[in-house]
């Protein structure tokens, strides 16, 4: 037994002896020809790789070479700022210290290089990671130690008009794919020294910088350590889009409601961190996602709090009434004409009765299929080219709709039913939410075929259960609904005016609930 444990230490101080050869390997090398080799044949010569090489000093006795990636750096800022810099500005005193040779890195870190962002850098893996990021490397003759100089450029999108979150009022910008971009449009909005950032790279082949943003006095710690855990949690080749994230980070796999909202719109999501939310940023997208997320972040539209308060409550009563008729519509048309028809006033009956007489099929597959085939025509208006989508999603579905009615296969009250539906999934929001509800109008209409308006209740107290043992990130899903919070109701159903709203979610943000004044602003009065 003793020289089984003996064996196991023998074992450890090897693989410790073979992380320290890799290490060491790892390390820059004081000769530049090797370096140069080096990151030539490790990237495998590519093209888009610049290398150049230069001497420094009078004497032209220190050679030297900068690296950079073409296309992803500013071609005229290196010129202006380290070539000219390295080459031209040089003094005198500064050539004294090169040509003395004592500390030759820190001369030209403190008084050279006429840039802001140096860092050092002393292995390969730092090197390569901020070569392909953007960043200008430079190296020396006999210094196993460079720099890392932020240059980064190169073509990008620049901030336009949301396109999935479109409001009438309120701000037009949102987020591009480039994060120093997103995070300065947040900083924008919020100018305070409490906006935390902070950063890590996922992915071991595509070092995706990804951003977690909040605000320190205001965010709960154990949701920032939360998150903190699950993302150093992911082990994954590539990060591609905040899409990964979202998927590898979720409370719930298999619920079809979304628990990580996401947003690209930079209001949205400053309203969110004033809230005590986090949010994470990801490089190459504009969509932002926030956590904890609940259930009525998805029906609220940032244009709510920029409209008065008692227009803003009715058009979210809307919404909410939307989702009762986008997700029961069918059922209920299903369930009252198969099992239920007493409910009907007989003029009504007797005329859908006459819609139906030649129609085949049960109102079961006929709901089914009108549905079908206007998920058909939904994805293939958004797949085609803009010019002929929006035309061939109208005119198939004028078309397809008419001439199922006149061949008799589906009624024209069916019609009605569905394209009231269809509408009514498009009045939410957060465009995740009608996916789940328009993926539950299946099942749905199933048990409404089945029992009638008895499956279709079981179906929605299963819904409510389900959806009240969810999570986001420690915070229930249905709060302020479920667990009953009569304080934060003042921003659910219906929106309070501003200065009514003067506390945060008591479960979200438990550091600094206070908000606002507690008490309404009396406007001034001009006597005539």
């Amino acid at each position: 037994m003793s020289l089984f444990k003996k064996q196991r230490v023998n074992r450890s101080l090897f693989k410790k002896d073979n992380q320290n050869k890799e290490t060491n390997e790892d390390l820059l090398k004081t000769n530049l020809q090797e370096n140069i080799q080096q990151v030539q044949q490790l990237l495998g010569n590519s093209s888009d790789i610049v290398i150049r090489e230069i001497q420094i000093g009078k004497e032209r006795f220190i050679r030297a070479c900068i690296f950079y990636t073409d296309g992803l750096v500013d071609t005229n800022a290196i010129q202006n700022f380290i070539m000219e810099s390295l080459l031209l500005d040089i003094h005198t005193d500064q050539e004294q210290m090169i040509a003395s040779q004592q500390n030759v890195l820190q001369v030209l870190k403190e008084r050279i290089l006429a840039v802001g962002d140096i860092r050092d850098v002393t292995e390969f893996n730092s090197l390569f990671t901020s070569l392909l990021s953007g960043d200008v490397i430079l190296l020396l003759d006999g210094y196993a130690q460079g720099f890392t100089i932020s240059m980064r450029g190169g073509k990008d999108r620049g901030v336009t008009e949301a396109t999935t979150e479109t409001v009438v009022r309120g701000p037009k910008e949102g987020f591009t794919e480039n994060l120093r971009t997103n995070t300065a449009l947040i900083r924008r909005k919020i100018k305070t020294p409490q906006l935390w950032l902070e950063s890590k790279k996922i992915g071991k082949l595509t070092k995706t910088d990804v951003a977690i943003m909040y605000i320190d006095g205001i965010v709960n710690d154990k949701v920032v350590e939360e998150v903190h855990r699950r993302l150093d949690r992911i082990d994954i080749d590539g990060i591609l889009e905040s899409g990964y994230i979202e998927e590898l980070i979720q409370d719930e796999t298999y619920s079809p409601f979304p628990t990580i909202y996401y947003s690209e719109r930079p209001d949205v999501i400053a309203a969110e961190l004033l809230e005590g939310k986090v949010a994470i940023l990801v490089d190459g997208t504009p969509i932002v996602l926030v956590v904890p997320a609940l259930f009525v972040s998805f029906i609220q539209s940032p244009e709510d709090y920029y409209q008065r308060a008692d227009i803003s409550s009715l058009i979210r009563l809307t919404r909410f009434f939307c989702i009762f008729i986008a997700l029961l519509g069918p059922s209920l048309y299903v369930a009252i004409t198969t099992f239920h028809q007493e409910m009907l006033p007989t003029p009504l009956l007797l005329s859908l009765a006459a819609q139906r007489e030649g129609v085949p099929f049960p109102a079961f597959i006929e709901a089914t299929i009108m549905e079908v085939s206007f998920e058909i025509l939904r994805e293939a208006g958004i797949r085609m080219p803009k010019a002929v989508g929006q035309a061939i999603s109208i005119v198939g579905t004028l078309v397809i709709g008419t001439a199922a009615v006149e061949a008799g296969i589906v009624s024209a009250a069916m019609v009605i039913v569905v394209a009231v539906t269809a509408v009514s999934s498009f009045v939410l929001p957060g465009a995740t939410m009608s996916m789940s509800v328009r993926m539950l109008r299946f099942p749905l209409m199933a048990l409404a075929a089945s029992f009638g308006l008895f499956g279709i209740l079981v179906g929605v107290i299963a819904l409510v259960l389900h959806m009240c043992s969810l999570r986001s990130f420690g915070v229930p899903y249905m709060s302020p609904l479920g667990p009953f919070i009569s304080k934060d109701l003042k921003d659910t159903l219906i929106r309070v005016p501003h200065w009514g709203m003067f506390a945060r979610p008591r479960l979200i943000s438990q550091k600094n609930n206070k908000r606002e004044q507690t008490s309404p602003p009396k406007p001034p009065r001009n006597k005539v």
